[in-house]
C-alpha cells in the first residue's frame, strides 16, 4: 500500500530545503527525501568547507608575507594540518546540522533518510516503502567524475570528496585537471607547504575564460612555486614506491611527475544513474543530466529538476535560483525562465576571479560590434594599499545598445566587486547608468566607472 503525498522532493540541497518551506507554507504535505547528508554538496563537499580551507591557507600565505606590511613574526610558520580539517568540518557539520533541524521541524513536511527510486511517473519507492505524489521534485546533485583512464585502477586517488578528510599534509599533490576544483586546492595545498604539480590535458587553464585570464591566473599559479603541466594529451598513472608515477604526454619538460597524493579535479557528473528514471519515463542526454525546459520541467508532466542534475548550471546559487524559478511559476502565478538568468561566478584561488555574462572570445564569435577596456589591479588603490595587486579588471559592452555583455575582474576582491556589473546587466541599462555612479574610495569596486569610461571600439 502506498502513502501519497502532495509532493515529493528528491534530495536536501541547495534548492530543496527551500522548495520544502514554500510548498509546506502553501499548505501541500511535503515528502523530503535525502539518502546520505543534508545539504547537498555546497554544504558537504563545496562550498563550505573548501572555502574554509582557502581562508586558512591564506592567514598561512599573510603570515609568511607579513614583513610586507611591517609585521615581524618571530616563530617559523606552520600549519597544523589536523585543526585545518578540523575547522573545515565543523563549519559544514554545522550548517548541514541546521538543515536537517529545520527539515525535521518543519510543519507538513515528513523527512525520510533513504534511496529514493522511481518505479512510476508520479511513484518512488523507499527501503520497500512506496510513497506517490502529483508533484515530484528531483534535487539529486552530482559527484566528481572519474574518466577511465591508464591505470587509474591500480593507484589510490582523491577526489574533492576524499580530500576533505585529509589531516595530514602531502609531499606532493598532483593535482589532475586545470579548472576551478583543480586550482583551488592545487594553490591551497601549496599555501600549506605541499609541492604541487598541477596537469591539465588542454593547452592552457581554466578553457572556458579568455586566453589573457587564463595566462594570468597561470602567472599567479607560478609565481607561488606551482609547476602547471599543459597539453598533456595521454595522462596514465602506475603505483610508485613514492605513492605514484603519473604519466604525461606534454610537449615539454619531464614525461612523467611522481606524487604522493593524487586529486582527481577532471569534472562532475549527475547522481541520475541509480534514480530510476527510466521507470518513469524521464529523459536524459548523453552524459546522464535530467534534460529540462526552460521552466524546469522534464518531459512527464508534474516532475522538475532542480540544480546539478539537470545541467543547466553547476553552481549553488544557480541551484537556489532554480528553486526560486519554480516557486514563481508554481505558487506565484509567474512565468520564469532559466533563460533570463545571467550567468556569473567565480574562481576562488586568491586573488579570485569573478565573472559574468559573455568572455570577449565569445562575443567576438558572436559578431557583435564591440567595446573592450582593460585595467591592471595595480591602478586600484585598495589593492595598491593591501599590497596585492596581481589581475586586471576587464568589461565588454555592445557598441550599439551600450549595454555591458560580460566582465572579469581577476584581482582582490574581484568576487564581490563583479556583483556591481552583474546587477547593472540585470537591470538592462546601458553602461553609462553605472559610469556615473560614485562608488566608495578606497574600494575595488571604485575602478568600474573608470573602466567603463575607456571603453573602446574592439581592436
Amino acid at each position: 500500500m502506498s502513502k501519497a503525498f502532495d509532493a515529493i522532493i528528491i534530495g536536501a540541497g541547495q534548492a530543496g530545503p527551500s522548495l520544502a518551506e514554500r510548498l509546506t507554507d502553501a499548505g501541500m504535505k511535503v515528502l523530503m527525501v535525502e539518502r546520505k547528508l543534508f545539504g547537498g554538496t555546497c554544504v558537504n563537499t563545496g562550498c563550505m568547507p573548501t572555502k574554509t580551507l582557502v581562508a586558512s591557507a591564506y592567514a598561512a600565505h599573510l603570515a609568511r608575507r607579513c614583513a610586507n606590511y611591517g609585521v615581524t613574526i618571530a616563530a617559523p610558520i606552520t600549519v597544523d594540518m589536523k585543526r585545518v580539517r578540523e575547522r573545515a568540518a565543523t563549519v559544514s557539520y554545522n550548517s548541514r546540522t541546521g538543515i536537517e533541524k529545520w527539515l525535521r521541524g518543519m510543519n507538513g513536511c515528513t523527512v525520510i533518510q533513504g534511496h529514493a527510486r522511481f518505479i512510476g511517473a508520479h511513484e518512488i519507492e523507499i527501503d520497500g516503502e512506496v510513497f506517490t505524489a502529483p508533484r515530484i521534485f528531483i534535487n539529486a546533485g552530482g559527484r566528481a567524475n572519474v574518466p577511465d583512464m591508464p591505470g587509474i585502477d591500480q593507484i589510490d586517488y582523491l577526489t574533492n570528496t576524499s580530500i576533505l578528510d585529509l589531516d595530514t599534509l602531502p609531499k606532493h599533490l598532483v593535482v589532475i585537471g586545470g579548472s576551478y576544483i583543480g586550482l583551488e586546492f592545487g594553490q591551497m595545498y601549496r599555501r600549506f607547504g605541499a609541492e604541487v604539480t598541477i596537469v591539465e590535458k588542454g593547452p592552457r587553464l581554466i578553457a572556458r575564460e579568455d586566453p589573457d585570464v587564463s595566462e594570468a591566473v597561470k602567472e599567479i599559479l607560478e609565481g607561488e612555486g606551482i609547476a602547471c603541466r599543459l597539453n598533456a594529451e595521454c595522462i596514465s598513472f602506475k603505483p610508485h614506491t613514492e605513492g605514484t608515477e603519473v604519466g604525461l604526454d606534454c610537449s615539454s619538460g619531464d614525461r612523467k611527475a611522481i606524487g604522493s597524493h593524487v586529486l582527481l579535479a577532471i569534472g562532475r557528473r549527475p547522481n541520475t544513474d541509480d534514480l530510476g528514471l527510466d521507470k518513469a519515463g524521464i529523459d536524459t542526454d548523453e552524459r546522464g543530466y535530467i534534460k529540462v525546459d526552460d521552466e524546469l520541467s522534464t518531459n512527464v508532466e508534474g516532475v522538475w529538476a532542480l540544480g546539478d542534475c539537470n545541467g543547466r548550471g553547476a553552481f549553488t546559487h544557480t541551484s537556489y535560483n532554480d528553486f526560486e524559478i519554480v516557486a514563481a511559476n508554481l505558487l506565484d502565478g509567474e512565468s520564469r525562465k532559466v533563460s533570463d538568468r545571467i550567468p556569473g561566478y567565480a574562481l576562488f584561488i586568491d586573488p579570485p576571479l569573478g565573472r559574468v555574462g559573455m568572455t570577449e572570445t565569445d562575443a567576438r564569435k558572436a559578431g557583435q560590434t564591440l567595446l573592450v577596456s582593460k585595467r591592471p589591479m595595480t591602478r586600484v588603490g585598495r589593492a595598491v594599499e593591501k599590497d596585492e595587486t596581481q589581475g586586471f579588471m576587464k568589461v565588454v559592452a555592445d557598441a550599439d545598445t551600450r549595454k555591458i555583455l560580460g566582465a572579469a575582474i581577476l584581482g582582490t576582491g574581484g568576487d564581490e566587486a563583479i556583483h556591481g556589473i552583474l546587477d547593472i546587466m540585470n537591470a538592462d541599462v546601458p553602461y553609462p547608468t553605472l559610469q556615473w555612479a560614485v562608488p566608495i574610495h578606497p574600494t575595488v569596486s571604485e575602478l568600474i566607472p573608470t573602466l567603463l569610461s575607456d571603453l573602446k571600439p574592439a581592436q
